[in-house]
């Protein structure tokens, strides 16, 4: 077994490396087991660790061609430099300061490029500790090599990694160090940025072709034409307009690394003059790598090929893009910035002109993805960050940009493409809208000024979601997968689309129904011109439509219905309000029309028809008579405002749009429908009882019908749950909503009281029959057969008592009268199914409804009575049996029943008042004992809500004297009640600040913050230790902001104590410091009172402090510190 010597002093450096090689190859070999592995890791980490096994490593470095050796080694160095540099005798670290670099010098070009730039990483983290005091020439060291040609290549690699390690560094500096490596190197950026400008001019005039003057051709007169539009004579047009560089690979490899420099640099530096119009032009003639894919190379030269061109143009976009995202920009800088957006849109226009040879689809379908990317993420950045910047200014020509953007738009080769191009529309169409609601005087010369390009728009974007313009595009998504917002790639691409569609309609109203309705109105003639095909035989109907061809141009022309139905809902919303009356005539129409063809799909039962090719054309038939229905449902408030204002007028008419809706929807709540039907005609029913609720719909034949239909049905006749829940919450809300437009002696609540009872007692028949239940066992036969009874059934109470919780009181009365019984049947059961979770979980998401909505209809006596049998119920043993099965119905059992309890605590006046012993005690001495331990994330976070609501809610409990009799006293009382549990809550919250869920944490933390804002908490606790020492660890950076303003909050009870009491002993207390250490700490922490000051304090705080550690935890031993 080969072996490596511990102490390196016993081994020639020679026999060293042979056996670190040998090691290395056996470490990473196939057939080493993890057991041998680990050993040669320890060996390793105990040779790392010795003192001078640097000199081993340079020796090592110098003399092998194992990567895995010289990996090796470097990370000897790295660990030396990142962590024990501080104790380095100054002798050795000048030794290392001049042999790396020589060795870089030596070996940069023979070894691997991952072990070049790991060398490299290693002399910049020196450069981070001692330049510039022990370590001048690193940075003009690094400028030197940029600026001799043939270790240019290397000086960019060692410029990028010293812009990212010392621009951004990690935590292992202090603060002061940071701020001093920031300002030297932003005092470096002019230099740095003209050597760089200086590289990409020279490389780009060597390479340009130098050509003849060629005949001017169409294309080219066409190009400038636009320029002078767009520029209006700059400069820049015509070195835009050279011919493009045609670069070898070394020259591509050179450019590659300065534009990435450059695109670093600019993620930190701010814009200023430094970033000169020459190094913008620069960047930009690169940029058009990009959009250029072909050149002509000088005769001899070996050109790169064509995904090392598109490489060079998504670096020089990434420049682009890091200027653009800075939303601070200087007045001095505007005019570059000005300067920019005309040479990217320049790219534009190559990137959509058309010629004879090329669409510009084709075009950009050549180009490649990231490119394209880029470029789209630039246009991002543009509308959303800087466009009401440019947008006014002369020399930027607004509407000929949106007209390059519809060209850009709808050629994307892509799908994602199109989707953030549609993006970029939303953003523009937002901005527009803010600017003319806020410009009311010349609203109409900035709308028309648009209008053109917002025309365009709209009809382009109707034309893609329709298969007669866009067939084989539509045909490629996928209408089945559903992504993380549970929509098919089709949907996506519908509702996005229809959105845009939504805005432009806001600001063109009459201009986007004119454009839509027609469109419409075609494919609607389509469909009810079906009825002339239908052919009855028997009891069945078919559809007489057997030819391919006609077969898919109707699957063409159902699809394109189904979209425009759903475009006409969403843009419901823009005929109600203060537009009612303009556009009434309008929306008329389209509700009218929505109700014939909801009618008529009912009647003719479309959805039922025998067709030619039954796995298309049926599901197109069903959704568009699904979409008719949820279409008409989105008209819902515009019925309501029809009611409210117009209906005395129009009495019939509005009735016959009621009645006919209801007509429509009525015979398909029945199980013989697809269900798809049966939940859009439930959801129609629901938004009519609910939004428009006309006092008549109660009389009308179709109604009638599904509440016979409803009140009858049998187990083998019943709803799906979830329509059967809808349906039941119409019938509800017809008879419990309050009439709009008539005052409270014209609602026949009696009438309509005893008919809700009637159907609350229908709908619980089989429930109540289990009242005699008396106990269960798991093998009783027929318990299913219970269990299915009650879950089928409270669900439908849960949702009837849901939909009126937030109605009159008279709505709640009537309600809890029908549901009486089946309240107090559901009590009964209760400790008969204790052992049941899943039935217990039913129970209590329906009790805790009842709380939340009709607590006051049940009455103290009776609440107190359920209040009594849960906290006689859940036992301790109960409880802890439940909590511990995470994420099980027993978990979801606990959590209810603490909210229900928030419910109770949160009630005001003194009815619920003698509980709060029990329930206190419930809490700290059942509940939080079981948890507190434990990650247990849900049920914790239902317990410290329910303390929370506790504390807030019953504040006096605590403490008898107002928080304003403390101000008039001068100070706050410390008289307190109950003392014992207030300390006990409060150590629970304490001890929540020490765990890991950080969930918990910022929940906690806002709930002491509250505390604190109403009831002066911080005056009586204070958490100041708890937080100081969670922001020294790691684990809540995240919550890093809210924690400092928790502990600003605690000091600003008392500075003075603050800073001359808590200060000193908390930094007396710390761990892994000295004691000047602890003074410069102190010394760096200004006693200021306001906010920002604090913070920034508390920030240098908290990383000195991690500094200082790391410092002395990588001493060797002994080590005296100074």
């Amino acid at each position: 077994m080969l072996t490596f010597p511990f102490n390196i002093s016993q081994a020639s450096d020679e026999s060293s490396l042979r056996a670190l090689e040998n090691l290395m190859t056996e470490f990473f070999h196939s057939c080493t087991t993890n057991e041998r592995k680990r050993e040669i890791e320890e060996l390793l980490n105990n040779f790392a660790q010795q003192s001078g096994a640097w000199r081993h490593c340079l020796f090592f470095l110098s003399n092998t061609r194992n990567e895995y050796v010289m990996m090796y080694s470097l990370t000897v160095f790295e660990n030396l430099v990142n962590k024990m540099w501080i104790g380095l005798a100054s002798q050795d670290k000048m030794e290392i300061r001049s042999c790396l670099p020589k060795l870089l010098l030596a070996q940069h070009n023979s070894v691997p490029y991952f072990i070049r730039n790991k060398l490299c990483k290693v002399i910049v983290d020196i450069g981070r500790q001692d330049w510039p005091m022990f370590y001048h020439d690193f940075f003009t060291n690094t400028l030197q090599l940029i600026q001799t040609p043939a270790l240019a290549p290397l000086g960019l690699v060692m410029l990028k990694t010293t812009s990212e390690e010392l621009a951004c560094p990690r935590e292992d500096l202090s603060v002061a160090r940071k701020d001093e490596l920031r300002k030297l190197l932003l005092e470096q950026v002019p230099t740095v940025l003209g050597l760089l400008t200086g590289i990409l001019e020279t490389y780009w005039d060597k390479h340009s072709v130098i050509a003849s003057t060629p005949p001017p051709s169409p294309t080219s007169r066409e190009s400038v034409e636009l320029l002078g539009s767009l520029f209006q004579g700059s400069q820049y047009s015509k070195l835009l307009c050279q011919p493009m560089a045609a670069l070898d690979n070394e020259s591509h490899q050179l450019c590659c690394l300065v534009l990435e420099c450059l695109a670093h640099l600019f993620s930190w530096i701010p814009l200023s003059t430094s970033i000169t119009p020459t190094l913008l032009a620069s960047i930009f003639h690169f940029a058009r790598f990009g959009c250029d894919l072909r050149t002509k190379a000088k005769t001899g030269q070996s050109e790169v090929n064509k995904a090392d061109r598109a490489r060079i143009g998504v670096l020089a976009m990434t420049c682009v893009n890091e200027l653009v995202s800075k939303n601070c920009v200087p007045m001095d800088f505007e005019e570059y910035l000005l300067r920019m957006f005309q040479q990217t849109f320049f790219l534009l226009q190559r990137l959509t002109r058309e010629n004879n040879a090329h669409t510009v689809k084709s075009r950009l379908q050549e180009l490649d993805e990231s490119y394209l990317e880029k470029f789209t993420d630039f246009l991002r950045l543009f509308v959303s960050v800087h466009l009401r910047r440019i947008e006014s200014s002369p020399q930027f020509p607004i509407v000929e940009f949106l007209g390059l953007l519809f060209k850009y738009t709808f050629n994307q080769p892509t799908h994602e493409g199109y989707f953030a191009c549609l993006d970029i529309w939303s953003v523009f169409l937002d901005f527009l809208t803010t600017k003319i609601k806020s410009r009311l005087a010349d609203r109409e010369s900035v709308l028309n000024r648009y209008k053109d390009a917002l025309v365009l728009l709209l009809r382009e974007i109707l034309n893609r979601i329709q298969f007669r313009f866009n067939q084989a595009q539509l045909e490629e998504l996928d209408d089945e997968t559903l992504d993380d917002d549970q929509q098919t790639e089709w949907q996506r691409y519908l509702r996005q689309s229809l959105e845009v569609v939504a805005k432009v309609m806001e600001l063109l109203p009459s201009h986007a129904f004119s454009t839509l309705f027609p469109v419409l109105q075609e494919n609607l003639d389509v469909y009810l011109g079906l009825r002339q095909f239908i052919v009855t035989t028997g009891s069945s109907q078919r559809l007489n439509i057997t030819a391919e061809n006609d077969c898919r141009r109707l699957h063409c022309s159902l699809r394109d219905l189904s979209s425009l139905l759903q475009a006409v809902g969403r843009l419901a919303e823009h005929f109600i309000g203060e537009v009612f009356a303009a556009r009434f005539t309008d929306a008329l129409a389209v509700v009218e029309r929505l109700v014939e063809v909801t009618c008529y799909g009912s009647q003719t039962g479309l959805y039922d028809l025998e067709t030619a090719v039954p796995s298309v054309l049926k599901p197109d038939l069903t959704d568009v008579h699904a979409q008719a229905l949820a279409a008409l449902q989105a008209y819902s408030h515009w019925l309501t405002q029809f009611y409210s204002e117009v209906h005395s007028q129009n009495q019939s008419q509005f009735i016959n749009l009621i009645t006919s809706a209801v007509n429509a929807s009525s015979p398909l709540i029945t199980t013989k429908v697809p269900e798809k039907l049966l939940l859009s005609a439930s959801h129609l029913m629901v938004s009519i009882t609910a939004t428009v609720r006309p006092v008549f719909l109660v009389t009308l034949p179709a109604v009638q019908n599904i509440f016979n239909r409803i009140t009858t049905e049998n187990q083998s006749q019943r709803l799906p749950q979830e329509a059967h829940m809808f349906v039941c919450r119409a019938l509800s809300n017809m008879l419990l909503l309050p009439w709009p437009n008539l005052p409270e002696s014209e609602q026949q609540w009696q009438t309509r009281s005893n008919s809700h009872a009637s159907l609350v007692a229908a709908l619980t028949r089989e429930y109540r029959i289990l009242r005699g239940t008396v106990n269960i066992s798991p093998r009783q036969p027929g318990l299913d057969n219970v269990k299915a009874v009650i879950q089928q059934t409270l669900p439908v109470l849960r949702d009837i008592v849901d939909s009126i919780s937030s109605e009159s009181t008279k709505s709640r009365q009537i309600c809890y009268q029908s549901l009486q019984e089946s309240v107090q049947v559901t009590l009964n059961l209760f400790p008969v199914f204790i052992q049941q979770p899943d039935v217990t979980d039913e129970m209590l998401a329906f009790f805790l409804i009842l709380f939340q909505a009709l607590r006051v209809q049940m009455g103290v006596a009776f609440t107190g009575q359920i209040i009594h049998t849960f906290l006689s119920m859940f036992t301790r043993e109960q409880l802890a049996a439940s909590i511990l099965q995470e994420g099980s119905a027993g978990c979801r059992v606990v959590q209810k029943f603490l909210k229900i309890l928030q419910v109770v605590v949160q009630e005001p006046g003194q009815a619920f008042k003698p509980f709060l012993p029990s329930i206190l005690s419930l809490c700290m001495e059942q509940v939080y004992p079981v948890v507190a331990e434990r990650s247990s994330p849900d049920v914790k976070a239902e317990m410290f809500e329910l303390l929370y609501q506790i504390l807030h809610q019953n504040w006096r409990y605590f403490f008898k004297t107002s928080v304003l009799t403390s101000v008039q006293k001068g100070g706050v009382d410390d008289t307190m009640e109950n003392e014992a549990q207030f300390t006990a809550a409060m150590q629970a919250f304490g001890q929540s600040f020490l765990q890991t869920d950080i969930h918990i944490f910022k929940q906690n933390l806002s709930y002491l913050e509250s505390l604190n804002s109403k009831h002066k908490l911080y005056h009586r606790v204070l958490f100041n230790n708890s937080f100081s020492d969670v922001l020294l660890h790691k684990s809540h950076d995240l919550l890093q902001e809210e924690m400092t303003l928790a502990i600003y909050n605690m000091a600003s009870v008392d500075f003075d104590a603050f800073y001359s009491v808590f200060m000193p002993q908390f930094l007396n207390g710390c761990q892994g410091v000295d004691s000047n250490q602890r003074a410069v700490l102190a010394r760096n922490f200004k006693l200021e009172q306001d906010l920002p000051s604090f913070t920034q304090s508390v920030q240098r705080l908290v990383n000195d402090l991690r500094y200082y550690r790391l410092c002395n935890s990588s001493l060797p031993t002994g080590t005296i510190k100074l």
